[in-house]
């Protein structure tokens, strides 16, 4: 069974992405090393707030960035997702503002994925923050996924051979 990936809003974005300094092309490099080559050895899914995040934002490249994920799977926006959501807010474990992260966590755990895969390493791919998601999903009783960036990712798998 293929542990399941949510593709989160910066990677189908860093795929095309067109600003030239040197951390956000290496970012776009291991964004299109790791969607070309390694994605097949996952299930990758999204959702509805990535596609709309997708189709709001000035992306000169948008056509393109949408048909990336246009065959993944979209999760489910359950009912309890809005309560988790709050709760990570509470805890302060996302903050109110922009709510995007916070439900981008939420659908990842809910929906019991391995992996939230993005380049957001404020808010989502934080060392910083783990402990205390990992404490607060636990007492919500929900997944804890992986919060990493596709190069860290490409590193698990080469790790796995």
């Amino acid at each position: 069974m293929k542990s399941k990936v949510y593709i989160e809003t910066s990677i189908p974005s860093f795929y095309y992405e067109i600003r030239t300094q040197p951390d956000m092309v290496a970012r776009k490099n291991w964004t299109i090393e790791w969607w070309d080559n390694c994605r097949r050895s996952f299930e990758l899914v999204t959702s509805l707030p990535v596609i709309d995040e997708l189709e709001s934002g000035s992306h000169p490249r948008k056509k393109e960035v949408l048909e990336l994920i246009s065959d993944l799977d979209i999760l489910s926006l359950d009912a309890p997702i809005e309560k988790i959501v709050s709760e990570y807010i509470k805890a302060k474990v996302m903050p109110s503002n922009p709510k995007g992260d916070a439900l981008h966590l939420a659908l990842a755990s809910y929906h019991n994925c391995h992996f939230l895969l993005t380049w957001n390493c404020a808010h989502l791919a934080n060392a910083n923050k783990f402990e205390h998601i990992r404490h607060i999903n636990t007492l919500l009783g929900l997944c804890v996924p992986i919060l990493t960036t596709p190069a860290e990712l490409m590193i698990l798998k080469e790790n796995k051979k």
